[in-house]
């Protein structure tokens, strides 16, 4: 259970790290791609610049949100 346990933790620290927010928009985003590419919405070039685009906005938007906090 103890393996269980510190797997978890990792991953939990791998992907989440100092910033929740981060992690939130950037699980948003591949979220609403995922949606985007099961119905066909743009062609795969669009879908490729949609996510960046996404999730550079998702990164500069938590930045910015952080650096007004402090």
């Amino acid at each position: 259970m103890a393996f269980v346990k510190g797997f978890g933790r990792f991953w939990y620290d791998f992907i989440v790290g100092d910033d929740w927010k981060i992690a939130a928009a950037i699980t948003t985003v591949l979220a609403i791609s995922a949606l985007l590419v099961a119905n066909d919405a743009f062609g795969d070039t669009w879908l490729v610049v949609v996510g960046a685009v996404g999730i550079v906005v998702g990164f500069v938007t938590s930045l910015v949100l952080d650096v007004r906090m402090h």
